[in-house]
């Protein structure tokens, strides 16, 4: 009985010391979580709980063996992240700081994808690939970068610095800064040149689509008249 507390005090013990680790590490993740995510309750519940944090952690141990090379390792390390978290983070990919994914489930990213600094992931987005090409195969996402929902960035394009992918777009072509798009294939709006409003109001995102409807509608209605 004493070598089994011993045991589960050991234990525990790791388990403390993996948390205060991580909560040294990657205080601006955590940071950022709280400030992006209205359900957030509390630092320790982000850092306890939230599976997109969970994902990074492993990512950042898997890529570090990826860097040297061990590449087995490093898969398996990123396949148990996503058989624990529902997120796919390839080691090989190429992330900044403060990356926050909300709920995350069903997140891919690919091995040659680059995100930049401060960029949002929404569940279902997918940084893929489009064939079999080898290199640069995968989308690189600049700073400031908010991607819905659903979201298919896919091909090596650049998606530029403070611009809004909106909910289930799928786009294949380069973004240019300060961008929204929308739609299937994505269609890109601009917001006045200025940089997307990271309150996150999905709500009021220009539709291309819907303002040409709009403007017929209009001009409809005028020559009915």
């Amino acid at each position: 009985m004493i070598f089994l507390a011993q045991i589960l005090l050991l234990i525990l013990g790791l388990i403390i010391v993996k948390n205060i680790v991580i909560a040294v590490f990657f205080y601006r993740e955590i940071k950022t979580a709280q400030q992006k995510d209205p359900a957030a309750k509390s630092f320790v519940e982000i850092l306890l709980l939230y599976q997109g944090l969970h994902a990074l952690v492993a990512y950042r141990v898997g890529h570090f063996f990826y860097r040297i090379k061990f590449f087995f390792p490093a898969r398996f390390i990123s396949q148990l992240a996503r058989w624990a978290t529902g997120i796919e983070i390839h080691p090989g990919a190429r992330i900044g700081k403060g990356l926050f994914i909300d709920h995350g489930m069903g997140v891919v990213v690919g091995e040659t994808a680059i995100i930049g600094d401060n960029v949002l992931l929404y569940q279902g987005v997918t940084l893929g690939g489009t064939g079999l090409e080898q290199g640069k195969r995968h989308p690189t996402i600049g700073n400031n970068v908010v991607i819905g929902a659903g979201a298919k960035i896919l091909g090596n394009i650049t998606i530029g610095d403070n611009s809004y992918i909106g909910a289930n777009a799928v786009v294949i072509k380069d973004v240019p800064m300060n961008s929204t798009v929308v739609g299937v294939p994505g269609r890109i709006t601009k917001q006045e040149g200025k940089k997307i409003d990271i309150s996150l109001d999905h709500i009021h995102v220009l539709d291309p689509i819907m303002q040409l409807i709009e403007e017929l509608e209009k001009r409809i209605e005028k020559l009915e008249k």
